[in-house]
């Protein structure tokens, strides 16, 4: 199984903090050295692990925010 590789690019910020230390984040990530997309994902302390996420283009993005916008919290 080939590694997979990452770079993140630009950090939005923290969503939360676990008591393990752990944070999910919105970042800018460049994958296996692909276009860098939008991402929101559990990361240890050092950035070097993760957890599941989601992956956005700029539309979805777009279109995710507009849906946020739109709901009453």
């Amino acid at each position: 199984m080939a590694k997979i590789t990452f770079d993140i690019k630009e950090s939005f910020g923290e969503l939360s903090k676990a008591a393990n230390g752990w944070t999910k984040e919105l970042n800018l990530v460049s994958w296996n050295n692909r276009e860098a997309k939008y991402d929101i994902r559990t990361w240890d302390e050092e950035h070097e692990s993760m957890g599941k996420g989601i992956t956005l283009d700029k539309e979805e993005l777009i279109i995710l925010k507009g849906i946020l916008n739109n709901m009453e919290l």
